[in-house]
């Protein structure tokens, strides 16, 4: 029996590589974490806590609005 996953991207490694890369080809990409999880297809707190690490490693800033762009 094949079994089916909800999320495109099962581990970690890819998710954070696949935002990376978002944010590394779209210069002036700003996205909310609601946004984030659609596009991507990731769960809330997996997105979140994603986020919540790359500010704080300084790659990412969070606006007012809740948008996340990149500080580099």
């Amino acid at each position: 029996m094949m079994s089916i996953v909800s999320c495109a991207y099962v581990d970690v490694g890819s998710a954070l590589d696949t935002i990376l890369g978002g944010y590394a080809h779209m210069p002036g990409l700003r996205l909310t974490c609601e946004q984030a999880c659609r596009l991507w297809a990731l769960n809330d707190a997996r997105c979140q806590g994603m986020f919540d690490a790359l500010v704080d490693a300084g790659f990412l800033s969070r606006g007012a609005d809740g948008a996340y762009v990149r500080s580099c």
